[in-house]
């Protein structure tokens, strides 16, 4: 009996160990977008928003940023008065998640952005600089996007992104400017495949990855769809 009391002390104090060593930005808490905390902003986002005559508890960002991270929560407006706590999958507690509005005007819902994106393309970008501000192109995809020469670049393999809706690892392209965007093609596709719905030519069709999903596509291009229903980008 003795042993085994003393077997499970160890497991215990194994097990508690190995919580307070690993990364905090890797524990499993801060990965997972769980809907009780997506909901629980959301009902702070709506008292504030009763409270402070229409005002809304996000941070000021120049307006030409992408639209899926313009509006970004400020937890500071929102804690302790209308949250006991920040969601520990958020940035600011060491989470993966930045939490954003969409739809600010209308319906203002709380969505995701998935921060290991971002620093997948500060990865890239940091080679970029070291090239001098330029990456070697090896294929035009479309009118002002390219296929870079990883390989070039400096990468053993070529940066992926993993899609936050299907698992698949993502490629990024690089437009004329030398902005680096996610190529979410792959999952539009499959997601054009399940959708009844009616879209138009020249219709932005990356609603279809996160009108179901509390994660928003972020550092990406418009898409639309061509004559044969498949995704391709908008030209702008």
């Amino acid at each position: 009996m003795k042993k085994t009391s003393l077997f499970l002390l160890l497991v215990s104090i194994t097990l508690l160990l190995s919580a307070c060593m690993f990364p905090e930005s890797e524990r499993a808490e801060n990965q997972i977008p769980y809907e009780d905390q997506l909901i629980s902003v959301q009902n702070a986002v709506n008292q504030y928003r009763n409270t402070s005559g229409g005002l809304l508890p996000i941070k000021t960002r120049d307006m030409e940023v992408d639209q899926f991270i313009k509006y970004p929560i400020d937890f500071a407006k929102l804690v302790p008065a209308n949250m006991s706590k920040i969601p520990e999958n958020a940035f600011e507690t060491g989470g993966i998640f930045q939490y954003v509005l969409m739809d600010v005007d209308e319906n203002p819902t709380v969505k995701l952005v998935d921060l290991r994106i971002a620093e997948a393309i500060r990865s890239v970008n940091i080679r970029k600089s070291a090239n001098g501000g330029r990456a070697p192109i090896s294929e035009i995809i479309a009118d002002n996007v390219y296929k870079f020469n990883y390989e070039v670049m400096g990468f053993d393999e070529e940066p992926t992104v993993v899609s936050p809706y299907s698992g698949r690892n993502l490629p990024l392209v690089i437009t004329g400017s030398g902005e680096i965007y996610v190529d979410y093609s792959m999952d539009l596709f499959s997601a054009l495949q399940d959708y009844e719905g009616d879209i138009e030519e020249g219709q932005d069709i990356r609603f279809l990855l996160y009108e179901d999903n509390p994660v928003v596509p972020a550092y990406s291009l418009p898409y639309t769809i061509d004559e044969n229903r498949e995704p391709v980008f908008i030209n702008e």
